[in-house]
């Protein structure tokens, strides 16, 4: 018996598609090359079946230059509006666009090229920028890969491998980039006092997140836990990487299971490079405890963090530290970004308010284990 659940599309926006259209060609023709008119715009879907928070549209437009008609294809990654309860409290999509085009410029680390940054709102009534399309494919999110009935589920454990490494050979190059705090500094986390470590900085702003995420839910006595747990070991380390921040397969456009596109640079940071790789590993360990709970066999053979340090250290030379404290800041995490999905889906009628907020939270299980692993 198949006992994976019935297929659902998480709604992301209530914005109105023709209006977008229209408003996007008029803004085109302001930022195409000189020579440029009469650009014409039509919008697709966005993604439906990956990411949680930022809306990404596919957008296809043509326009005449110098009297040949031309044509791109391009994704637009679009700040949510307000009304429909973010993910995060603020997006920085000039880092975004920052981020995107200085990997590019310093590796050989795929990224789509960003065309266009509109940073006003004043054009669709959010920011938003453009970049060219690539295509390939990505390990879905919804459902989630490892529930099965899908191109890397059905891979051989050689093609999933291959897939594995090089995400995280992808990931070292990124750590590779030299002077990465000044280079990034403008990913520095503002939260936390003058002086204090990067990592302490990020947690910081991870607790500035959660409270924003209690204004519409209430307060998580799990969440707190682990972040009173977190304060109170935090580990001293000062080394200072560029942290692509939401580094997991589902960001990852792919071909013939090597990364063709790295996606998703909304949680970019600077700092230790275990957050990476626990995030990475993390995500995964969510989807799983979630087959675990509906007793589906899932890929535990996936994704093992035994596996991953292993070739990260021999991509780097460098043996990653101990990741018990990353496990349990990204379960935090992970449970916060499932607080505001979970309220999205409320405002737009899909779930019912549930009396306990943390049935909302697909990552519970796996945050309680590791509470419980850590004596918290």
């Amino acid at each position: 018996m198949d006992r994976r659940p019935a297929e659902k599309k998480m709604r992301r926006s209530g914005r109105d598609p023709q209006a977008f259209s229209a408003h996007l060609a008029q803004w085109l023709a302001t930022v195409l090359p000189a020579g440029a008119a009469d650009p014409d715009v039509v919008v697709h879907e966005g993604v439906e079946a990956n990411g949680l928070s930022s809306e990404t549209v596919f957008v296809d437009a043509t326009w005449t230059e110098n009297g040949r008609q031309q044509a791109g294809r391009f994704v637009a990654r679009v700040a949510p509006a307000a009304e429909d309860v973010p993910v995060f409290p603020e997006y920085a999509l000039q880092d975004q666009y920052d981020a995107m085009r200085l990997v590019a410029e310093l590796t050989d680390v795929p990224v789509p090229r960003v065309r266009w940054m509109e940073p006003t709102g004043e054009v669709i009534g959010s920011p938003f920028f453009l970049m060219d399309r690539v295509e390939g494919v990505v390990p879905p999110d919804v459902l989630p890969y490892n529930f099965g009935g899908n191109w890397l589920f059905d891979a051989s454990p050689d093609e999933q491998r291959r897939l594995q490494d090089v995400t995280v050979e992808t990931i070292a190059k990124l750590h590779a980039i030299p002077d990465a705090s000044s280079t990034f500094g403008f990913l520095t986390p503002r939260e936390g006092a003058e002086g204090d470590s990067l990592l302490a900085r990020n947690l910081a702003r991870t607790r500035a997140w959660y409270d924003f995420a209690t204004t519409d839910l209430g307060r998580s006595p799990l969440v707190e836990r682990g972040l009173a747990w977190l304060t109170a070991n935090l580990p001293e380390t000062h080394e200072t990487v560029l942290s692509w921040g939401d580094s997991r397969i589902g960001n990852i456009l792919y071909r013939d299971f090597a990364p063709v596109a790295v996606l998703d640079w909304e949680m970019a940071a600077i700092g230790p490079r275990e957050l990476d790789i626990s995030w990475m590993i993390s995500a995964h360990q969510v989807f799983e405890s979630i087959t675990t709970v509906m007793a589906m066999p899932g890929m535990p053979h996936f994704l093992r963090e035994e596996d991953a340090k292993a070739t990260y250290e021999k991509v780097t030379g460098i043996a990653l530290g101990d990741l018990q404290w990353y496990h349990v800041y990204n379960g935090v995490r992970w449970c916060i970004v499932f607080m505001r999905t979970g309220a999205r889906q409320i405002h737009f009628g899909e779930v019912e308010r549930p009396g306990d907020i943390e049935t909302l939270m697909h990552s519970r299980p796996l945050l309680e284990r590791l509470l419980d692993e850590v004596g918290a």
